[in-house]
């Protein structure tokens, strides 16, 4: 079984990270708690991702973050990536665990019930939900469905589960609540003055809402 950790979620985006760039926002968040990094840049080439991706597998190596590649299934490959992330329009997730292996942790995207109810487990490691929020961090971003249809559509499907789109800190308490695994934040911490900080900012009110339910 595949062991990974969704609390913390770090969805890197270059342009917010600005001029610290994302692989110091991504050592900086790893070091104040991010338990996962996302390299997406639909921007980049396809070198200039392979290149972004080779400096952040070496900066995680010998940290528990796990790296996850988005969309791009030959620099994950090339590189030697802990996993892939797919959205809904990137191939079938049966095509895409064929062509990533077994090992590799897989998640998808899912925006509604019916997205999740069709979400192989034996295919799929873990759900990315939302928008819970608008957010103008993503380019045609589904329509926002808020705590309720969180919680609606993470009850579709046991699989793990982190929820995206236009998450801040105030936000953790609702968005635990709903029974969730993590939370998948990108402004809040890119393009921070100190993402290392805003990182153990979440990484503490995560750990508050399970130890007051615990």
């Amino acid at each position: 079984m595949k062991q990974f950790d969704l609390s913390l979620y770090l969805v890197l985006d270059r342009e917010l990270c600005g001029s610290l760039g994302m692989v110091k926002t991504a050592i900086a968040a790893v070091r104040g708690g991010a338990t996962m990094v996302q390299l997406r840049d639909k921007d980049a080439s396809q070198q200039e991702m392979l290149e972004t991706a080779k400096a952040l597998k070496a900066a995680l190596e010998g940290t528990n973050a796990k790296l996850i590649i988005n969309d791009n299934i030959d620099v994950a490959i090339a590189v030697g990536a802990d996993g892939l992330h797919i959205g809904q329009h990137d191939g079938s997730p049966e095509q895409v665990r064929a062509k990533i292996g077994a090992d590799m942790i897989l998640g998808l995207s899912v925006q509604t019930a019916e997205m999740a109810t069709k979400a192989d487990s034996a295919v799929v490691d873990y759900l990315g939900i939302g928008p819970v929020f608008p957010t103008a961090t993503k380019k045609n971003c589904a329509p926002s469905i808020d705590f309720d249809g969180l919680k609606r559509v993470y009850s579709q499907n046991g699989l793990p589960a982190v929820a995206i789109g236009g998450i801040k800190l105030p936000h953790v308490e609702d968005v635990l609540a709903t029974g969730i695994d993590g939370l998948a934040v990108v402004s809040a911490i890119c393009g921070q003055e100190s993402p290392e900080q805003e990182a153990r900012a979440f990484n503490a009110a995560i750990a508050h809402f399970r130890g007051a339910k615990g």
